[in-house]
């Protein structure tokens, strides 16, 4: 659980740093996806080569690894695409908010606790977000919808193991194959420096590989709805760092909402449900 909640926190930091580096470095947000992923990919194979793991083994091994790597290039395009037709805000309100209720429906679990949980969270999510800016288009609100199954069905791929990979060479080939899949579609052309690389790299690192590692980790000891749940911690870490750095203001409502966000998290992490062994 802790690696989850660790993770989520982590995610919290890649807005602030994705936007950053768009600045720095003039990438579209595809580019930014693109990068993230191949960098953070490559980082987890240095260090899979370095400890000189044996490679995954079995064609099961490598299908899940191809699977991974797709849908978290799915995740990237549809939600970075949902963007272009709407707004970041409103693009993040959906496919964040929507990610949770899919992964619930997707595994079947739906005792009151789980329910009630989600619910708490959501409701906690929409009261920190506040009036997303943006169109509502439907191409928006589709795309972003996708993002989220994306994001779901790789959490509940995830959730289950397969023999002969473990999560540091799943996470490292998966990502690193869904960057390249990015690549081919965005314009990575920007001019290097210092800080644009400096922030390409922290983007790489802190909210990807280490993120998504501690995130695949932890779905070994809790259930798919609980893991999704902790993604909700990104927006509540985003808020804090944009009050603590950057002078913004939360609402009372934002206060409210980031009060039951907290609970929900604690919910879950009191009490969570061992996934069963498939």
């Amino acid at each position: 659980m802790f690696s989850l909640v660790i993770s989520g926190i982590l995610w919290g930091t890649g807005g602030i740093a994705g936007d950053l580096l768009r600045e720095s470095a003039g990438l579209s947000p595809l580019a930014i996806a693109a990068y993230r992923l191949c960098v953070g990919g490559l980082l987890l194979l240095s260090v899979f080569v370095f400890r000189r793991l044996p490679l995954p083994r079995g064609v099961a091994a490598w299908r899940r690894i191809v699977l991974i790597g797709v849908l978290a290039a799915v995740f990237q395009a549809c939600f970075f695409a949902s963007i272009s037709f709407t707004s970041v805000s409103v693009a993040t309100l959906i496919t964040i908010g929507a990610a949770p209720v899919f992964v619930l429906l997707g595994s079947g679990t739906f005792d009151r606790r789980a329910v009630g949980t989600v619910c708490l969270a959501l409701t906690g999510f929409v009261l920190l977000s506040g009036a997303p800016t943006g169109t509502m288009s439907v191409p928006g609100i589709g795309l972003a919808l996708a993002a989220a199954a994306g994001f779901a069905l790789m959490t509940l791929v995830s959730a289950r193991p397969v023999s002969g990979l473990d999560d540091l060479a799943a996470t490292g080939f998966a990502f690193t194959l869904g960057g390249l899949l990015l690549a081919c579609f965005a314009d990575l052309r920007f001019n290097p420096g210092v800080g644009s690389v400096s922030l390409l790299l922290f983007l790489g690192i802190v909210p990807t590989a280490l993120a998504y590692s501690l995130y695949f980790r932890g779905l070994r000891s809790a259930p798919a709805t609980t893991a999704a749940l902790m993604a909700l911690l990104e927006p509540l870490t985003g808020a804090v760092l944009a009050a603590t750095l950057l002078g913004d203001r939360l609402t009372v409502f934002g206060l409210v909402g980031a009060t039951l966000l907290v609970a929900a998290v604690g919910l879950a992490a009191l009490n969570p449900r061992r996934p069963a062994v498939t």
